[in-house]
């Protein structure tokens, strides 16, 4: 068979490489932008003021903490290579931490506790996983599981018979930790937010959201995101852990200790989804009690897994299944139904989308999901109470469902390395 200078049959045409969408950053504004003036329009049509109260967004930032903090455990742990599904875990035995020592010396000293009771988890973690090459998974699990009895024990040993403590909960904590308001600015804002302007109003509630009765734990929690985006990406430490998840051999090969940065990572880890359980026990709560987390520590992975791996998409996350969490709280049915008016037009945009793109067929079923979303949302006045307490977790599927297409995660993620056993 005959083949053309080029090397190729003269039937085959190379094909074109795909061109995959590269999010820059005025893209990423311009679709901030447009989601908010979605939201100010689906406030104005169904009368649904707390979507973007002042009081919502505060909400929001408190529950979204300790998932961003799981989540960026998460975070250092898989870019180094290693799967912690055990965030739960030392979630927990933050929690346990900060109320223990809380409630002795203070809020700060509950934070320090949190944060080293979450990395003793995270040690134990990198100790069967590193060392001894134990499944990831495994591990993990059984971390969860070591940690929620061993919270049970300590406090019924150390809580028991203690005013205001007991074998679920510890005494409350004292001091707790203050919080920051700008007062100018926040009142001006607040008076924004009253007058229910389209648009204005709601930026101005959201910014009032972020200077009104701000938890000093909540900026720490903050700044540690783009901190450990600087870190990870601007340095050569990071860059060396970072290569322990991409490709530990060729690490090794330049002379990076793996074993090292595999432990660092997955102490830090736990340090950091300690400290989202020290955020539940000494500002969510003032007080320790059993089953505090509530599956926080795998939210913040599914958060995690959202973001891509990194940083900023990591905030997004937590802040996304924080909103659904603090609305089905603050608001229940009528704030949740509402959301159906978003989902209607957000779905009606892709069917256009589609459309225009020549796929008949996903714009017709993006069509008749509209059209089904705007039936429910006509025909009633709120959504269940049974439905809206799953809101959260409803959101983590279906976020995980959209965006399995375009993750990537670190290439070595989840691998047993063993020190020069290269292939």
């Amino acid at each position: 068979m005959s083949q053309s200078a080029s090397g190729l049959r003269p039937d085959v045409q190379p094909q074109a490489p795909k061109r995959t969408l590269r999010l820059t950053r005025p893209m990423i504004y311009l679709g901030i932008a447009g989601f908010l003036v979605l939201f100010s329009l689906v406030r104005v049509l169904a009368g649904a003021g707390d979507l973007t109260s002042s009081g919502q967004i505060g909400a929001t930032l408190g529950l979204a903490v300790p998932i961003g903090m799981a989540g960026l455990g998460g975070l250092w742990a898989e870019r180094a290579g290693i799967v912690n599904i055990g965030l739960e875990g030392m979630m927990i035995l933050g929690t346990w931490g900060a109320g223990w020592a809380g409630y002795q010396w203070g809020g700060w000293a509950g934070v320090a506790a949190g944060v080293a009771f979450g990395a003793l988890g995270g040690l134990l973690h990198a100790l069967t996983t590193v060392t001894f090459g134990v499944d990831h998974i495994v591990s993990g699990v059984a971390i969860n599981i070591l940690a929620l009895g061993l919270a049970q024990y300590l406090s019924a040993v150390a809580f028991t018979g203690v005013r205001g403590g007991g074998p679920t909960q510890s005494p409350p904590v004292s001091p707790r930790i203050g919080t920051i308001t700008v007062p100018w600015l926040a009142d001006a804002l607040g008076d924004l937010e009253q007058k229910g302007w389209f648009l204005v109003s709601d930026l101005a509630s959201i910014l009032r959201g972020f200077t009104n009765q701000v938890s000093l734990l909540t900026v720490l929690a903050a700044a540690l995101i783009p901190i450990s985006y600087f870190v990870l990406w601007r340095t050569s430490f990071g860059l060396r852990l970072r290569s322990c998840g991409e490709s530990p051999h060729a690490a090794e090969s330049l002379g990076v200790n793996v074993y090292r940065m595999k432990y660092i990572a997955v102490i830090a880890s736990g340090g950091f989804a300690g400290l989202g359980g020290a955020f539940l026990t000494i500002v969510a709560a003032g007080i320790y009690r059993e089953g505090q987390t509530g599956g926080r520590g795998y939210i913040g992975l599914a958060a995690m897994i959202f973001g891509n791996w990194r940083p900023g998409g990591l905030a997004a996350g937590a802040g996304l299944f924080g909103y659904t969490d603090a609305l089905q709280l603050r608001g229940g049915g009528e704030s949740v139904h509402a959301l159906l008016l978003l989902i209607v037009m957000l779905v009606a945009g892709v069917a256009a989308l589609n459309f225009v793109r020549g796929r008949m067929g996903a714009g017709l079923v993006s069509a008749v999901v509209g059209a089904l979303v705007l039936a429910w949302y006509l025909s009633t006045d709120s959504v269940p109470g049974e439905l809206t307490t799953i809101t959260p977790y409803f959101t983590t599927l279906l976020v995980l469902a959209l965006a399995s297409q375009r993750l990537r995660m670190p290439a070595a993620d989840g691998l047993v390395y063993r020190r020069g056993e290269a292939g």
